[in-house]
C-alpha cells in the first residue's frame, strides 16, 4: 500500500493501464494518495512518472482500471521549468491570477481579477517571498524566483494535493535546498505533495516515502525500504550501490561515483540535520 496512511485518503488508482495512441505506458498501477502524504516518484526517462502525474491531475484517462477519489477533490500542478514559455507577456501576480481559486473556476483564464482576488495573490507571493516581484515579467526572474512563481500560483487555488513534475531540474545547490524546505512547510500546512525526481540523492534519499516506476511500480515505501541495489537494479536497469553516510543512504554508480548530492527534507529534525551535512 503505498502513503503514509495515517490521514484520509485524497484518490487512488486501481489496477490502471495508461498511455497514448492506444500504447500503454503504465501497467497495472495500485496506489493512493493520503491527505498527509509526501511522496517522490522516481524512474528512468520514458518510465511513466509524468503520465502517473497525469492520471492523479485527470489529464489523461485510465485504458483500463479504475480511479477513485473524494468529491471536489482540489489539486494543483507545477510543471517543469524548461516546458514554459518564458517569453509569454505576462506579469509574476497575472501568472499566478490566471490559476483561478475554486470559486472562479468560470474566469481562471483572464490574467486580472478583482480587489480581493489581487488581494489574495499578493498574501501567497509574501508567503513565498516574491511580493516584491508581483508587477515584474515572468521573463525577467531567475531560476529560483521562476519556481517560487509556480509553488504560489499553484497555492492560490489552495490545494490538497500538490503535484510537481521534476521540481529540481535545472536549479542551483542553494535554489533546491530553498524548494525542498518551502515544500516541507507547505506538508506542514497540511498540502499532500506528490513529485516526480530523477535526483536520486538530492531530493529522493531525503523524502518520507518513494514509489519507484518503470512502467510498472516496481516497490513504494521509506527510502530505507525502496533505495535498495536490487530495487534500483530492477527501476534503472543497471546496477547501483548504496552506502551509508552519516545516517543516509547515498547512491553511487558502479565506479563509485555519487548520482547527485542534496539535503535531506522532511518533518522537523530532518530538515535540520540535512543543513548540517551540507554545511
Amino acid at each position: 500500500m503505498t502513503g503514509t496512511g495515517v490521514g484520509p485518503e485524497l484518490i487512488r488508482l486501481i489496477g490502471v493501464d495508461a498511455g497514448y495512441n492506444h500504447q500503454a505506458v503504465l501497467h497495472d498501477v495500485n496506489i493512493h494518495v493520503h491527505e498527509d502524504q509526501f511522496t517522490g516518484i522516481v524512474g528512468p526517462s520514458g518510465s511513466g512518472k509524468t503520465t502517473l502525474l497525469r492520471l492523479l491531475l485527470g489529464i489523461i484517462r485510465p485504458m483500463s482500471g479504475s480511479i477513485d477519489q473524494i468529491e471536489d477533490l482540489r489539486t494543483a500542478y507545477v510543471p517543469q521549468l524548461e516546458t514554459v514559455n518564458w517569453d509569454f507577456p505576462i506579469t509574476v501576480l497575472e501568472c499566478v491570477l490566471m490559476a483561478g481559486q475554486p470559486a472562479n473556476r468560470r474566469r481562471f483564464v483572464l490574467p486580472w481579477g478583482n480587489a480581493r482576488e489581487k488581494a489574495s495573490a499578493m498574501e501567497v507571493l509574501e508567503r513565498l517571498n516574491i511580493a516584491q516581484l508581483a508587477d515584474r515579467q515572468i521573463r525577467q526572474l531567475s531560476g529560483g524566483q521562476q519556481q517560487r512563481m509556480f509553488l504560489a500560483r499553484a497555492l492560490y487555488r489552495q490545494p490538497q494535493l500538490l503535484l510537481l513534475d521534476e521540481p529540481t531540474s535545472g536549479v542551483d545547490v542553494s535554489t533546491r535546498h530553498d524548494v525542498l524546505h518551502l515544500l516541507a512547510d507547505l506538508h506542514e500546512d497540511g498540502v499532500a505533495i506528490v513529485l516526480t525526481t530523477h535526483d536520486l540523492n538530492g531530493m529522493a534519499a531525503h523524502l518520507p516515502h518513494l514509489i519507484c516506476v518503470n512502467h510498472r511500480v516496481i516497490a513504494d515505501g521509506t527510502p530505507e525500504d525502496v533505495i535498495r541495489p536490487e530495487v534500483l537494479e530492477q527501476t534503472y536497469g543497471a546496477r547501483m550501490e548504496v552506502l551509508e553516510h552519516l545516517g543516509m543512504r547515498v547512491v553511487v554508480d558502479d565506479g563509485g561515483e555519487r548520482v547527485d548530492r542534496g539535503q535531506r527534507v522532511g518533518r522537523g529534525e530532518r530538515v535540520g540535520r540535512a543543513s548540517q551535512v551540507e554545511a
